[in-house]
């Protein structure tokens, strides 16, 4: 079985005792390195100098109440999980403002087994997310390749008038003599001919 990998968590409380409260239920297998700042600046700093896959933030911060930092980081690193504990009077309006974001909302005081069931989902959520992300960046990669491709064989119909097919087969071929992947192939012909 595949070994699992720990999340890095970035903890955000203006407070010793919110941050003591995170640090308390998370375990520290699934969860590591479990950094801390206080405030939302420090949050953004952090995270464009270390990256964490999850931010946990217990507001209200000293420089915001925290929901324009949750949406920051949801727009600017898409795959991170944001767990947010804001006051049961402000639970409502803040949930609302912030779920088209997908970010996650408890009320104060939190519930340590409900915060751990929340990060699990987040975990479960986040993985499910990478993945796609992989699939999607290599999609992206064929989808290259195969443009690449279909630019060097009409290069070849044009500039050796070459059938389709015969282009076709060129690019393969060269590619299997070669041992090269196709691309290189493609590449090597469009600097020839087009330079």
């Amino acid at each position: 079985m595949k070994e699992e990998q720990s999340s890095s968590v970035l903890l955000v409380a203006g407070s010793a005792s919110a941050e003591k409260f995170f640090q308390k239920i998370l375990p520290i297998e699934k969860f590591s390195p479990i950094l801390s700042v206080h405030s939302a600046g420090e949050a953004k700093r952090k995270m464009v100098d270390s990256p964490c896959d999850m931010v946990m933030i217990y507001t209200p911060l000293p420089d915001e109440l925290g929901v324009q930092l949750a949406i920051d980081l949801m727009t600017t690193y898409e795959t991170v999980g944001v767990l947010m504990i804001v006051k049961n009077e402000q639970y409502e309006q803040v949930a609302f403002s912030v779920e088209e974001y997908g970010i996650l909302t408890l009320p104060e005081p939190p519930n340590p087994k409900m915060v751990l069931q929340s990060v699990f989902v987040l975990t479960a959520i986040q993985k499910k997310l990478k993945k796609l992300e992989r699939k999607a960046e290599s999609l992206k990669a064929k989808m290259d390749e195969i443009k690449l491709v279909n630019r060097a064989k009409l290069i070849l119909v044009a500039q050796l008038k070459m059938s389709e097919q015969e282009a076709h087969r060129f690019i393969e071929k060269s590619a299997m003599d070669r041992c090269v992947k196709r691309r290189d192939i493609a590449e090597s012909i469009i600097r020839t001919y087009e330079n």
